[in-house]
Formats: structure tokens, C-alpha cells, sequence
């Protein structure tokens, strides 16, 4: 039996089911209990497992963020939320380093088994302070998970398996997916990381995304098909580990690549998967790689230039025509 769910419906089974299974599992994080979570992802969790396990914090994000790790550290398995992956920067000295290093340090005498959990990227003007996409930035440092899910099913099979891992995972939401509905299975299941997912075949050009972007991206294939063009959407799902053999094994088959990601141009997750790709598959690309990113801009407040700075349909067809040299 399966369910139709929205995405933070999804993310409340995982973690509410992850509680049962396992006692060490617990959340902490700003509103997460009294307010059921600034996105109602908690919604009714205090009330059925109290405020034990199911924390409040001050605005102190550096302070609950340390706490999560020493926790880790001595067996338990927190889940941290933070309102919003934006102020996650003012508790970077404890995620970068602490939970991506103590491992190592340590000589293998600590595990920090922690997930770091929150909405990431750009919302509903909410402007520059509120808009990063954090995955580029956290994904540099080894010793860290990064997991972006684009849909309910992936998004539950994911946070239970992040949950069960050893390691610091970083899990990133669209506050723009919450309110996206998906078939969930009633049974448990568990999507192993560093896994992509082929969200629809295709065979004149290869297009790479993840997190919200797939949303735009799958309209676009629907769009294009309609002229003939057969474009493979893949889902990258996790941005460390990498699945760069599932990428390379659709380059292979269509000779063109497009790659896609809501934050930056430079530095971000296309200049590390379009390097990978010349690096392992040069000889499959029958044209240079194309890319569309956020404009090298902090995002606007205004709801016009918002839509402008942020890759839309409209840059990515005109990319993948290009790319073809279908202009």
C-alpha cells in the first residue's frame, strides 16, 4: 500500500519511524516542538514523544549545533534542524570543525552519527540573507554527507538511511518542495546515498540537476519532447558521495550534456560534476558541457528580479538548444 503525502509529511514519517526504531534518535532545533517546526515538519512530534526528545533551543544555533555533536559523539543520534540552512553559517565552526573532522582526529575513536536538517536555497523573496544554497559551500570539506532530496519518496527513503549513518549528513530541503505531494509506500524502504536516479530516459542530451531544479527541469523534458528532442533528466539526489557513474553511463549514450543547480556559477556543484565529467568521459561529449546557474548576484528582494537571477526554464532550453546547436 502507498500514500500520496506531502514532502514535509515524508520527512516527518522518516524521523517519527526512526524514533521508534531506535531510542538514541532524537531533534533538536529552534520551534521544533512547541510551534511543530517553523515548516509544521514536527507538527504533533511533542506531543507523542515529549520534550526529551523532541527539543527546543534558544536562537543559538552555534550553541544546539555543538550540543548535537557532543551528543553523537557519546552514542546518541541527533537530528538538528535549523530554521533555515542560512543560519547554519553561524554554527559552521562546529559543523565543519567538529562533526566533518572528529572522526579523523580522534583516530577512529569517535563517530559523530548527527544529521543537519533544514530548508536550503531560495524561498519566496526572502531575499539575500535568506536565499543560499549552502551544498557547494559544506560539500568542500571532507568528512561531510550532503543529501538533497526533490520529492516525498526520496526524501523519506533518504532521511532514514542519513539517519542510520555513521557519518555528519547534511540534509537539504526546498522550502519551495514542502507542499509537493508524492506516492510514499506504507512498508519501510531505505535509498542508499550516493545513489543518482534517472527521472526520465532520454537519448539526444543528458540534463543534470537536483533539489527543486528537477521540478523545472522534468517541465522542461516534457516541453522539449514534444519537438522531438529526447532529453535524460537525471536526479542527482546526493552531492557527496557523487554518483558520477550514472552521469558518465547517460553521456556515454547521448554525447550532450546540460548541468543545472540553483546556486552560484562559480565554485558551485556544476563546476565539480562538469570537471569530473571531462576528467572520466571526455571522450563521450560530442560538444562542451553546458551550465545554468544563479546569477553572480546576491538574490534580489523583488519578486521580478528574483525570477530573473534564478535559472528558469527559459535559460535552460536556450542552453540545451545551444549545447545541440539547435539555435
Amino acid at each position: 500500500m502507498a500514500q500520496i503525502i506531502e514532502m514535509r509529511e515524508a520527512i516527518r514519517l522518516a524521523i517519527d519511524e526512526e524514533m521508534t526504531r531506535d531510542p538514541r534518535v532524537f531533534v533538536m532545533g529552534e520551534e521544533v516542538a512547541e510551534y511543530n517546526g517553523a515548516y509544521k515538519v514536527t507538527k504533533g512530534m511533542l506531543e507523542k514523544w515529549g520534550p526529551k526528545r523532541i527539543v527546543d533551543t534558544p536562537i543559538a544555533e552555534l550553541g544546539f549545533a555543538g550540543l548535537g555533536v557532543g551528543s553523537a559523539m557519546t552514542g546518541l543520534r541527533p537530528i538538528i534542524e535549523f530554521m533555515s540552512f542560512n543560519f547554519s553559517f553561524v554554527a559552521a565552526d562546529q559543523i565543519i570543525s567538529n562533526a566533518a573532522k572528529m572522526h579523523y582526529m580522534s583516530g577512529n575513536r569517535f563517530a559523530v552519527p548527527i544529521v543537519f536538517r533544514g530548508p536550503n536555497g531560495a524561498a519566496a523573496q526572502v531575499s539575500s540573507q535568506h536565499s543560499h544554497c549552502v551544498e557547494a559551500i559544506y560539500g568542500h570539506f571532507p568528512g561531510l554527507h550532503i543529501v538533497v532530496p526533490s520529492n516525498p519518496y526520496d526524501a523519506k527513503g533518504l532521511l532514514k538511511t542519513a539517519i542510520r549513518d555513521d557519518n555528519p549528513v547534511l540534509f537539504l530541503e526546498s522550502e519551495l518542495d514542502y507542499g509537493v505531494k508524492g506516492e510514499v509506500p506504507d512498508e519501510e524502504y531505505l535509498i542508499p546515498l550516493g545513489k543518482a536516479k534517472i527521472v526520465e530516459y532520454g537519448t539526444d542530451i543528458t540534463l543534470v540537476t537536483h533539489g527543486h531544479m528537477v521540478h523545472i527541469c522534468a517541465s522542461i523534458v516534457k516541453s522539449l519532447a514534444k519537438e522531438g528532442i529526447k532529453v535524460e533528466l537525471i536526479d542527482l539526489r546526493s552531492i557527496r558521495p557523487l554518483d558520477i557513474s550514472t552521469i558518465l553511463a547517460s553521456i556515454q549514450k547521448t554525447g550532450f550534456c546540460v548541468l543545472v543547480e540553483e546556486g552560484h556559477l562559480f565554485g558551485g556543484i556544476c563546476a565539480e560534476v562538469g570537471f569530473q565529467i571531462q576528467e572520466k568521459g571526455f571522450d563521450f561529449l560530442d560538444a562542451p558541457i553546458g551550465r545554468v546557474c544563479q546569477k553572480e548576484t546576491p538574490m534580489p528582494y523583488s519578486k521580478v528580479l528574483e525570477k530573473e537571477t534564478l535559472p528558469g526554464p527559459e535559460r535552460i532550453i536556450y542552453e540545451i538548444r545551444k549545447t545541440l546547436n539547435r539555435l
